[in-house]
């Protein structure tokens, strides 16, 4: 049994608060080489936040959603990409804690291990072998494989007795190949290159059906009383991630502020940008969206932290509502962002300012299938008016 130390919420932040000038330091080199710096990965490692979805027998914290949403926040507000990168790892350790015992002996033997996954197949296909089953195939947009040692991997499996259906499993990062693919327009610190499987063994008592995984049906014996456990994989993720955008949109509101004074409003009588009403309107309009959207972000980890306290089963209303909670804070958040960097003039377009490339990475994020705001409204709104919600990601 570990003897570590579980820092609380506010220990957490502290420590990513003290890292947030190397991060924010090696944010564009991470952004032009597409990977994140090692110091920064280093410094990350250090404060202990990979560890926060680990099973405390590990060395882990198994901290809560709240606590989630607070560290993503802070990270985010010094580089997004890292953030993401953190986030990203907090599902893929949580997921493999419904995986045996013995799994998870493996996976989690060194506490600040890091991990990526995926919660699709992608082209990934396999079929059953002696002893487990043999995949081919390849994920793309794999978010921190260039620093982990594991990545959770779907697959169709081909059952010669049954109907194709998918699975999940842990894989080493070395056994698999890397296609450094990664060339976009936001989030390109993440280092979110493809990987692929070529006729890879994995053993049976490493795969689980995809659909228990994403309802978070556990098959672990020793975290059967964890709380942590005791929601969906949607809704986890959903919190995991969210406080990401948040603090997106509160790194573009500092920049704005940092620059404002002595801007003035080329071509008009305004003697400083500040003293504009136009300016007024627009830093108000945007700074409460960003309020709302923590509204939301506090209302999805709550609701997470609630219902694994209580053990009470979730309604299909509470899990159509993290996702479009999710959903209303990164539209929010865009729409922030989207404000302060219209209002910053054409001298933010120099890189040497990050409003630009944050503004990206933020609209980068709001692009992914889970945080699309328009489809996570749309899915709760089904389940509002009594339909079935037309996909089991929730």
């Amino acid at each position: 049994m570990s003897t570590v130390v579980i820092p609380n919420r506010e220990e957490l932040v502290r420590r990513v608060r003290e890292i947030s000038p190397v991060l924010r330091a090696n944010a564009t080199w991470s952004t032009e080489n597409r990977r994140l710096h090692e110091e920064t990965v280093k410094a990350l490692t250090d404060t202990g936040v990979f560890r926060m979805r680990i099973p405390k027998r590990y060395g882990g914290y198994e901290s809560d959603a709240q606590t989630m949403v607070a560290v993503a926040d802070e990270i985010a507000q010094a580089d997004g990409s890292a953030a993401w990168v953190v986030s990203c790892s907090w599902i893929a350790t949580w997921g493999l804690g419904l995986f045996p015992d013995a799994v998870q002996e493996e996976v989690f033997a060194d506490p600040d291990v890091q991990v990526c996954t995926t919660i699709g197949p992608g082209t990934a296909t396999a079929v059953p072998v002696d002893g487990g089953i043999l995949v081919n195939g390849s994920w793309p947009c794999i978010s921190g494989a260039l620093s982990s040692r594991w990545q959770q991997i779907g697959a169709i499996l081909l059952d010669p007795a049954g109907d194709p259906y998918p699975v999940m499993g842990p894989v080493l990062l070395s056994d698999l190949e890397i296609s450094d693919d990664w060339h976009t327009s936001g989030l390109r610190g993440t280092g979110s290159v493809a990987t692929t499987a070529k006729d890879l063994f994995i053993p049976q008592e490493r795969v689980l059906a995809a659909p228990m995984v994403v309802n978070g049906q556990s098959v672990s014996k020793l975290n059967a009383d964890v709380p942590m456990y005791r929601a969906p994989f949607i809704s986890v993720g959903a919190a995991s991630t969210v406080g990401v955008a948040i603090g997106m949109a509160k790194a573009i509101r500092d920049v704005f502020f940092e620059r404002l004074p002595g801007r003035k409003l080329t071509y008009t009588e305004y003697p400083s940008q500040a003293e504009a009403p136009v300016t007024h309107l627009r830093v108000a309009e945007a700074v409460m969206k960003i309020d709302e959207a923590e509204f939301h972000a506090q209302r999805l980890a709550a609701t997470v932290d609630a219902k694994c306290a209580s053990g009470e089963a979730w309604e299909m209303t509470e899990r159509g509502r993290s996702r479009a909670d999710e959903g209303a804070a990164v539209r929010l958040t865009r729409e922030a962002a989207e404000i302060f960097a219209g209002s910053s003039g054409g001298s933010s377009a120099y890189t040497k300012v990050p409003i630009q490339r944050i503004v990206n990475d933020l609209q980068t994020f709001s692009l992914h299938a889970m945080m699309n705001p328009d489809v996570n409204a749309e899915t709760y709104g089904r389940i509002l008016c009594g339909l079935d919600p037309n996909t089991y990601y929730v």
